[in-house]
């Protein structure tokens, strides 16, 4: 049987077109090169220390690695502190290029709820090995570290939902100039009280209470430190999605602050604010999220404005500013 007879729609007059190959060997280029990585680029701007910092980095090896460079430069176009950083996430390097120091760092997975953490300063002969392991239970985790060399018995931590209690072996001299041994305690302890969260933290001889009431509208956070009796306390206020008050008051010495925040949407931001301690007022504008990354502002580009008026000598007021730019290459 021929072709007209097994399909009524065959043309001998049409030719049939070879189909495209599926073959990824076909379609690949003879010569490839490998992409270069992006370049990022920041540069930092304060006009109080009149000093640049720059920052050059760049993400690799499918972005499992990041080489940095960073310096500082004046306004003679000096250079200073020139760094060298390899970041990855075991190993990381930091190279101050100046001081000819050199600082490592690593962590490894020995299991799946064991880790080894260690640092070295390669200059100093000074480092730390940490190792952490998670327990079955979530929230559960116990923490060795000791210094190298060692001269005390590891820091032991051990960490719980409500807080933590860390054991730490601390090396004293008496009057005759001998080694004494003493077992140091510290530790913090949080729950909740009367729809707030009460913390109690130990370290070093002073014992603080803390609590934290807050809601939609208001928080309030005193502060009690022992056996001193010195107590605090802090009071926030919103008035609206863009309107905030804060107040703090030490009752020990009379000193207080306050500030005043309103935001215009998430790039812009007006504070203004009195310290009686060191008996200044001021006022900033924020271009860009203060504390978030030049990235995510407006043309990639963080400014402040901010003026200081000293209460006893108006005339001596100083405006300060601060540009941060990131770059794309």
């Amino acid at each position: 049987m021929d072709s007209a007879t097994r399909n009524p729609n065959y043309s001998p007059e049409v030719d049939p077109q070879p189909l495209p190959s599926t073959n990824p060997i076909h379609s690949r280029p003879i010569f490839s090169f490998p992409k270069r990585p992006a370049l990022r680029i920041t540069t930092e701007f304060d006009s109080e220390s009149t000093v640049f910092f720059h920052k050059i980095s760049c993400k690799f090896l499918d972005s499992l690695a990041k080489l940095k460079f960073a310096f500082h430069n004046n306004s003679k176009g000096e250079i200073a502190e020139p760094q060298i950083s390899f970041v990855s996430k075991y190993l990381s390097l930091h190279y101050d290029l100046e001081d000819h120091s050199a600082l490592v760092k690593s962590s490894v997975d020995v299991g799946p709820k064991l880790k080894l953490i260690g640092t070295h300063d390669v200059k100093a002969q000074q480092g730390e090995v940490t190792m952490v392991a998670n327990l079955d239970d979530p929230g559960y985790a116990l923490q060795l570290s000791t210094p190298l060399p060692s001269i005390a018995l590891p820091k032991a931590t051990f960490k719980f939902p409500q807080g933590e209690i860390s054991l730490q072996e601390i090396n004293d001299h008496d009057e005759d100039e001998q080694v004494k041994n003493s077992l140091s305690v510290s530790g913090t302890l949080k729950g909740q009280l009367l729809k707030g969260l009460c913390t109690a933290q130990y370290k070093d001889q002073e014992f603080k209470l803390r609590y934290r009431y807050k809601d939609d509208e208001m928080s309030f956070l005193p502060i009690l430190s022992l056996p001193s009796n010195a107590l605090s306390f802090a009071f926030k206020r919103r008035f609206g999605p863009s309107d905030k008050l804060s107040y703090w008051y030490n009752c020990d010495s009379n000193y207080w602050s306050a500030v005043y925040k309103h935001t215009y949407g998430e790039d812009f931001k007006f504070k203004a604010g009195y310290d009686s301690e060191v008996r200044l007022g001021w006022a900033s504008l924020w271009v860009g999220d203060e504390g978030g990354k030049a990235k995510t502002a407006p043309m990639k580009m963080k400014v402040q404005f901010m003026l200081q008026v000293p209460q006893d000598d108006i005339k001596s007021s100083v405006l300060m500013f601060r540009v941060k730019k990131r770059w794309d290459i």
